[in-house]
């Protein structure tokens, strides 16, 4: 069996191949860090020749990439059911990061590691860089189903804006995360549960018309916000 894709042909051997040169990646750069972990010794660690691993990847930033869209699918997995049985905003967003928080759990120690390069905002790893972008849109696009999907009234003005603002917020979240050292990251969950039920019924004031300069001034910044990522990668 083959499949097309981005221009190459790959085999169901070849998905084995890339998959297996993944894995190397993810374990050595939890052992060794990203810096000290070379594409040589990746290519060693998952048995296969250093040109065969460039084939597939064609950098360490490349690899991470593929990381990144890796948790992201699992997550899409993760969240399914809940969108599935869920109509109420606040059981459908508390579900979707709850599970976004247990899926990523066994990347937790290499996902602190990741952050010392990822935060730097030159570098092709940050959430905001147009490296990052697909994935980036995916995770969006992931909260516009979560709102969309309630039984929840939003604004139509302020329903264009609220899945991008959502994604900065489990940004947020997700560094707090990295951060979390308590068992089974329970601050995280116990930050999750909180801000969710906040956020909901800050979400629920916003309907009201009394609200609406409110609103306005709101989305405004939240685009203001998008404005200044979009412009994030092209700084010198």
């Amino acid at each position: 069996m083959t499949t097309a894709r981005s221009g190459v042909v790959k085999t169901d051997k070849g998905q084995q191949t890339r998959a297996a040169i993944l894995e190397a990646a993810l374990e050595m750069f939890r052992a060794r860090g990203y810096e000290q972990t070379t594409m040589r010794a990746i290519a060693d660690e998952a048995g296969v020749a250093l040109g065969n691993a460039y084939y597939y990847f064609h950098s360490k930033e490349h690899l991470i990439q593929a990381f990144y869209g890796k948790t992201h699918e699992e997550h899409l997995v993760a969240s399914a059911s809940i969108l599935e049985k869920e109509r109420d905003l606040k059981a459908r967003l508390l579900g979707v990061l709850r599970s976004k928080f247990e899926m990523l759990e066994p990347y937790h120690q290499f996902a602190g590691k990741l952050f010392k390069t990822a935060a730097d905002p030159q570098s092709p790893l940050n959430p905001f860089s147009d490296e990052s972008n697909p994935v980036r849109q995916q995770s969006i696009a992931l909260f516009a189903k979560v709102v969309e999907g309630s039984n929840a009234k939003v604004p139509k003005e302020l329903l264009a804006e609220l899945p991008f603002m959502l994604w900065l917020y489990h940004m947020g979240l997700t560094l707090f995360w990295i951060h979390d050292a308590s068992p089974k990251r329970s601050r995280t969950f116990r930050l999750v549960n909180r801000t969710v039920d906040i956020l909901v019924r800050l979400i629920g004031l916003a309907s009201n018309p009394l609200m609406k300069p409110l609103r306005k001034s709101a989305i405004r910044l939240i685009e203001e916000l998008r404005e200044d990522v979009a412009a994030v990668p092209g700084e010198a």
